[in-house]
């Protein structure tokens, strides 16, 4: 099975999960489940929610983890003050990065974003280096954009 399709069948059965659900926190908990359940060598999955100005620890899988994390620090925080996603092939050459597990090696976080502000984001921790190529992104990037479109339909943020 090629890249695309593992990510457009994790997309069917993540909008088959979500599409008539509006609480926000229970999709991000069947999101981060279902990625932690299907992807191959991650050690964490999980959201960070935006809480007066800083990231605050959502639903996630994976050993505890950091449960506050300024703007513009770590891979994280870089993401959500930039609205970029932040894909780190080694993480112990991030500037700033922060360790919440020394075992993660590297890591892909995306912005969650609504009317062009960063609501949260989602994190993706391997302990193999360089995990997460283009085709990872792209393929998280359209679940991202299903989760903010379901969200707009549920009327829970416009």
């Amino acid at each position: 099975m090629t890249k695309n399709s593992f990510y457009q069948d994790l997309y069917t059965q993540i909008e088959a999960l979500i599409s008539d659900e509006a609480d926000v926190i229970a999709n991000m908990a069947n999101i981060s489940a279902l990625l932690f359940e299907q992807l191959a060598e991650v050690n964490w999955v999980g959201f960070y929610r935006m809480v007066d100005d800083e990231l605050v620890l959502g639903p996630f899988q994976g050993k505890v983890a950091c449960i506050r994390i300024p703007l513009g620090r770590g891979v994280c925080g870089t993401a959500a003050s930039e609205n970029k996603v932040q894909r780190v092939a080694d993480v112990h050459d991030f500037d700033g990065h922060i360790a919440c597990d020394a075992s993660t090696n590297s890591e892909i976080v995306l912005p969650l974003t609504l009317n062009k502000k960063v609501i949260a984001v989602l994190d993706i921790d391997s302990m193999a280096f360089n995990r997460f190529d283009s085709n990872d992104q792209a393929g998280l990037e359209k679940i991202i954009s299903l989760f903010e479109n379901v969200m707009i339909k549920h009327g829970v943020i416009n």
